[in-house]
């Protein structure tokens, strides 16, 4: 199979819309790690993404018959631009659908490309389904965006530019994977030309279909993804990328947000770039697999996938990724309700400087703190912290891996619920960013639910996720938790979230 994906790679059609990108070395990142860090930068490309290549080398193979009906795609971003531009090139009517939560600056410029633009649906199944009925119903031919032979071989074009600009040897090399298009691409020609190069898929914990189907040696369908590097928010892996996967993929490694949002600063800081958080998705994978395998002095590259990234998002990006470089910890801390103790415990940190500190009376005896701590990123620098503060007396919890107390609690420390004969369920529920949808949830809640606490921040998504407490009658219980589900919208029970309980519960 893989001699037929080499022929199509090489006769790709790219470069009459898409350019031959440069790899850049990230020489500050570089020595951080002891390894030699390289950037293939596809945030480059016209559309500032990498999907323009297959987007065009498949429409380019269509007939002229198939040309003249029209195309239609489904995306969420860059899908939508690579199919919008060329469409424009090759003189083809686009039809694109996309999810009602689409940002207005990525549907403005896909319309510029003169793309006609459907708003349809929450999410991007939701908007495939729309896509595939229109498809039928005016004899469309879809533009899939990533499992189709001509797509994978458009983006396997990114290996031949790299065995062309790079002749010296490469270690390792770290791939992102949503639906498998770009990792199926590169990897089968990279493993053909150079097979002693290590080639890594790299996926978000969020949306680890690849993972999962090399688990199960099948393509299982994820119950849930998360929609923060939205790029690769995919419930399966294709079936031609998952075949071609199974074949040139070494292993398969997955970063979380924090280590996302670090890597993005770190692109910013060695190339001046602002990539999206799917595009930093590989630098987070490469960090995280050369330390956790002791791997120094060797080449390492990954690829800048996308910078399609949304301004108000940049805000969430920016407080959490000294988090995911494990600069910065969340500590909460109990301390003695007293005068001077503030002073004492920041006597006790010593060198460590305070990054944020929240904190509400709400106890006679003690009081418990949510601290920011900044270390120096000395090895085992702080496991000796909270060992000197339980020396000192304080109890002492790290809560720097607890998304509610990073996404909601350090902005809402405000004291225990008051009565405690008032059951309260309390749940993380997402929100798609549109007009009603909050409308939506308290009209179907109706006057049956006092909501007791409630804190949404929006951090530049497509959906936003609020923290909400409602209290209830025991009896009642399980007719809340049918009410939640006729909402339709995904939610997770915190009761026993250990950061609402220190400060909320």
């Amino acid at each position: 199979m893989s001699d037929i994906y080499i022929k199509k790679i090489l006769s790709a059609k790219v470069y009459d819309v898409a350019i031959e990108t440069p790899i850049d070395e990230a020489i500050f990142l570089s020595k951080r790690i002891k390894n030699r860090v390289f950037i293939k930068r596809e945030d480059l490309q016209p559309v500032f993404s990498f999907k323009l290549r297959g987007a065009y080398n498949k429409m380019y193979q269509l007939t002229d018959k198939e040309k003249l009906l029209g195309i239609v795609a489904a995306s969420a971003g860059n899908h939508a631009q690579g199919v919008a531009l060329a469409a424009k090139k090759l003189g083809i009517k686009a039809t694109i659908v996309m999810p009602v939560t689409t940002p207005k600056i990525k549907v403005i410029s896909v319309r510029e490309h003169g793309a006609e633009v459907i708003l349809f649906g929450d999410n991007f199944n939701e908007a495939l389904e729309y896509a595939k009925k229109l498809e039928s119903k005016n004899s469309l031919i879809f533009i899939h965006p990533y499992d189709d032979p001509e797509v994978i071989a458009g983006q396997g074009t990114i290996g031949m530019e790299i065995s062309r600009q790079f002749p010296n040897t490469i270690d390792y090399i770290f791939i992102p994977v949503g639906g498998g298009g770009l990792a199926a691409g590169v990897g089968t020609y990279l493993k053909y030309l150079r097979p002693d190069i290590r080639v890594i898929a790299v996926e978000s914990d969020e949306s680890a279909c690849l993972k999962a189907a090399l688990e199960s040696d099948s393509r299982v369908i994820l119950d849930r993804v998360g929609i923060f590097a939205d790029g690769v928010a995919v419930k399966q892996i294709g079936e031609n990328t998952f075949d071609l996967c199974k074949s040139c993929i070494d292993e398969v490694i997955t970063v979380n947000t924090d280590e996302i949002c670090a890597a993005i600063k770190d692109l910013f800081e060695d190339t001046r770039s602002i990539a999206e958080p799917a595009g930093a998705l590989s630098l987070a994978g490469l960090k995280k697999y050369c330390e956790e395998n002791n791997i120094e002095d060797k080449t390492v590259m990954a690829i800048e996938s996308g910078a399609n990234v949304n301004f108000d998002k940049l805000r969430f990006i920016s407080e959490v990724s000294e988090f995911g470089e494990r600069r910065e910890f969340l500590l909460s801390v109990t301390i003695p309700e007293e005068r001077g103790s503030f002073r004492k415990f920041c006597i006790e940190l010593g060198e460590h400087s305070i990054t944020e500190f929240n904190y509400r009376t709400s106890n006679k005896k003690q009081a418990t703190i949510l601290v920011g701590v900044r270390v120096k990123h000395k090895k085992g620098e702080l496991e000796k912290l909270i060992s000197h503060l339980e020396k000192c007396n304080y109890t002492v919890s790290d809560l720097t891996d607890s998304d509610s107390a990073k996404r909601h609690v350090r902005h809402m420390v405000g004291g225990h619920r008051l009565n405690e004969q008032i059951n309260e369920a309390v749940f993380s529920i997402d929100f798609p960013e549109k007009p009603g949808a909050l409308t939506n949830l308290l009209n179907k809640l109706e006057d049956s639910w006092n909501i007791s606490m409630f804190h949404y921040r929006n951090e530049g998504s497509v959906v936003g996720r609020g923290l909400i407490g409602f209290q209830y009658k025991n009896e009642n219980k399980e007719d809340l938790l049918e009410t939640l589900d006729r909402v339709g919208y995904n939610y997770l029970n915190m009761e026993n979230d250990k950061a609402y309980n220190l400060f909320l519960g």
